[in-house]
């Protein structure tokens, strides 16, 4: 079915409202599923909106509640979710965040105990439309094994970047720091299908691919110790810096049940010019050279913004549902 954009958001304010959200909060998350949909990051969009609706029914997730922010340092902000949603409580902390990078020239944006922020490349592009470079890390529940392990340790654990152009981001990615999604193992089983060797290992910490192995077993790092040491540092910062929990005390983000999510995400925010003019033509220099050849491209350059998407029809009836 073609969906607008604009119905999916309005859709999407109307089943949190249902479910418990606050108008603030409500508002807030919609739009984040909005923007997912619109980019066709469809993983983060409406896929999640029946999660959200039944944790605030459950309790899992503060629907209500008011963020805090404050500023303990001159450029540190801090963004205390109260167990809420992190997009009302990042949207809230944004200018703060902003105002400390042009005074500071750097910042940083701690958003600490809130349940999953989905697509953390949202919140980039956010730090990029005020002109500032973003960069931003988050955790969340375990799937993925160390090298040479076999036990669940970090989470997919996310990192993404956005830089800001004239007119929008001339670099943006938003990937995470395991092999791939487990949503792809969980859809091979469904079909029937194996898996590529490098996605998985089993229960004993062998390369497998069953996805049935894989599923009781661990993902494993992108680029094996390289994606490894990118997962420890997103773990360290989201957990460690923002005093939220670490991936081990996370159960499935998706369980209806359960006690809430108390992630953190943290952001560093950069003014391109604090050093020199010069930022604009060395990030130039780099996108020329990667133009001129056939195929190639710069991360994010060629996003294509949709007003309108294609939505399964099973999944939009869900959407009704939720919503009426």
């Amino acid at each position: 079915m073609s969906i607008t954009v604009i119905e999916i958001e309005e859709r999407s304010r109307a089943a949190l409202l249902a479910h418990g959200a606050g108008e603030m909060q409500a508002a807030a998350v919609a739009k984040a599923v909005a923007r997912a949909e619109a980019l066709g990051n469809v993983i983060c969009g409406l896929y999640y909106l029946e999660s959200y609706c039944t944790q605030l029914a459950s309790g899992r997730v503060n629907g209500t509640v008011t963020p805090v922010v404050s500023r303990p340092r001159p450029s540190a902000v801090l963004a205390d979710a109260k167990l809420g949603f992190a997009q009302p409580a990042f949207a809230m902390a944004l200018p703060e965040a902003v105002a400390a990078t042009l005074e500071n020239g750097v910042a940083t944006l701690a958003v600490a105990h809130a349940h999953t922020c989905t697509s953390l490349g949202y919140f980039t592009e956010q730090i990029a439309a005020a002109g500032l470079i973003g960069l931003g890390f988050t955790n969340a529940s375990p799937v993925v094994a160390p090298p040479g392990g076999n036990a669940r340790v970090i989470g997919t654990n996310p990192i993404a970047m956005t830089v800001p152009g004239e007119d929008a981001p001339v670099m943006h990615f938003d990937f995470s720091t395991s092999a791939v999604a487990l949503g792809k193992i969980t859809m091979a089983k469904a079909a029937g299908e194996t898996i590529p060797l490098g996605w998985a290992v089993d229960s004993d910490g062998q390369p497998t691919t069953d996805p049935d192995a894989a599923l009781k077993g661990a993902l494993v790092s992108a680029g094996g110790y390289k994606g490894w040491g990118f997962g420890l540092m997103a773990e360290l910062l989201a957990a460690g810096m923002t005093g939220s929990v670490n991936s081990l005390d996370v159960s499935g983000l998706k369980v209806a049940e359960g006690k809430p999510h108390d992630l953190g995400q943290f952001y560093i925010l950069m003014d391109p010019g604090t050093y020199h003019a010069d930022f604009g033509a060395r990030f130039a220099r780099v996108a020329e050279a990667v133009g001129a050849q056939e195929g190639a491209r710069i991360p994010g350059a060629d996003r294509h913004v949709m007003t309108e998407v294609d939505v399964p029809e099973a999944l939009w009836a869900s959407v009704l549902k939720l919503s009426a």
